[in-house]
């Protein structure tokens, strides 16, 4: 009989448990102490817990109040949508700061992650409010359009890809990505197919939507390091639990499908056309808005679900476009100001020629970034000129230069007087 037959079976030294009741079981070097894996893991908690402050920098998350003033300095109307924008950004980071500093254990309540989907027109500020906020939080941004994604396996970029914009905008800092904004523009085109009979995998439409719901829940991806992805190429792990993901289209089907449902009327007895007009018809649409208009779109409910806050934005009116030309921090006007001060002309506009820039934008149904567009046809000649002419003091642009394309006012120095010696 051998001298083992009479030795215990080994236990943990921690909580007692032998070995046949656990998955593994650490001995010490001299094999007097043991250790099991569920001890282990606690351990493991109880370390993170204390080395959690030096370890995790927590992110300074403004007021609401505070984070819609910041907005406010870059975003022109759209009130309703800055007040649920902040909100939600708010409980966003809120969340994040709980899960960082608190272990599973520790949580008595589990937070839900809230991605946002922003449905309005092209131009009315859907990417600069999420650039906006980015910036004002300092945390990282990245934006993507998703007409260029595709299912993995198949060409074109995977959603992964993302991430990895994400993590080279935080300088491969993995922690930092973790906590950042991702924009994913021109979500409306990845809707699947009206009827739903297609011969071949929709691996730009449906397929990108499935691909994204587990990263818009949370899940741990594996991303590479560099920009392209190759064979035996390094990889980091991202856990994309506390990355907030903001989607943004304009959703043009959308609006018959609510009427639809609600049935609207807009010819014949019955019709509302001119209320429709009077109310603004084309924004407050987005207000009655449901999962199953998301749905008849072409999104699936899965998508839908990981989607939990709807944001609409309005069109942009003539006002707004004025305001948007003079008011915001980096406004156009005072950029072209400045472009004409650098060669020591004053330039200026007449309220008439600012009504005029937008009217002819808004024309373009581009949203602001028409502005842009219109406000560099008619300053071309003015700006290929004038830095040539000598003694030039003011440009005045009118409103006959915005509709007739006529040259715009130009005032020059007054001669000095020589005075007799």
């Amino acid at each position: 009989m051998k001298k083992s037959d009479f030795l215990e079976p080994p236990c943990c030294s921690f909580c007692g448990k032998p070995q046949e009741n656990v998955r593994k079981l650490v001995s010490s070097p001299s094999s007097e102490a043991f250790i099991c894996d569920n001890c282990i893991e606690i351990c493991r908690e109880i370390c993170t817990d204390n080395n959690e402050p030096e370890r995790v920098e927590r992110i300074k998350v403004p007021t609401p109040l505070e984070i819609k003033a910041s907005l406010d300095d870059y975003i022109i109307g759209q009130e309703n949508a800055k007040r649920a924008m902040a909100v939600a950004v708010y409980n966003h980071y809120k969340r994040v700061n709980y899960n960082l500093v608190r272990s599973v254990r520790n949580r008595k309540v589990e937070l839900d992650k809230s991605n946002i989907l922003l449905i309005g027109p092209t131009g009315v500020g859907k990417t600069l409010i999420a650039k906006t906020l980015a910036r004002m939080l300092k945390v990282p941004f990245a934006c993507v359009d998703a007409t260029t994604l595709t299912e993995a396996g198949y060409v074109g970029e995977d959603v992964e890809s993302v991430l990895s914009k994400l993590l080279r905008a935080a300088d491969g800092d993995v922690m930092r990505a973790e906590t950042g904004i991702i924009y994913i523009d021109e979500v409306d085109k990845i809707a699947k197919k009206a009827d739903g009979r297609t011969f071949t995998r929709d691996v730009s439409g449906e397929g990108v939507q499935q691909a994204l719901l587990k990263m818009l829940e949370g899940t741990v991806v594996q991303v590479p390091q560099g920009a392209k992805r190759f064979p035996g190429q390094e990889t980091v792990s991202i856990d994309t639990s506390n990355i907030l993901f903001i989607c943004g289209g304009a959703f043009v089907r959308l609006k018959e499908i609510v009427e639809k449902r609600k049935n609207v009327h807009s010819l014949g007895f019955g019709s509302n056309m001119a209320k429709k007009v009077e109310e603004n018809h084309e924004y407050r649409y987005i207000e009655n808005v449901e999962p199953a208009d998301l749905i008849d779109f072409g999104l699936i409910p899965e998508f839908i679900g990981r989607l939990p806050v709807v944001i609409g934005l309005e069109p942009l009116d003539q006002k707004s476009m004025i305001n948007i030309l003079t008011t915001p921090k980096n406004n156009l006007i005072d950029q072209f100001k400045t472009i004409f001060k650098l060669d020591g002309i004053e330039l200026k506009f007449d309220t008439d020629a600012l009504a005029a820039i937008a009217d002819k934008a808004a024309a373009l149904n581009i949203g602001a970034r028409g502005l842009r567009t219109i406000m560099e046809e008619i300053m071309l000649d003015a700006m290929f000129t004038c830095p040539s002419e000598q003694n030039l003091e003011r440009v005045t642009i009118t409103a006959d230069c915005v509709k007739n394309n006529a040259k715009p006012h130009l005032q020059y120095k007054k001669a000095e007087k020589i005075a007799n010696i």
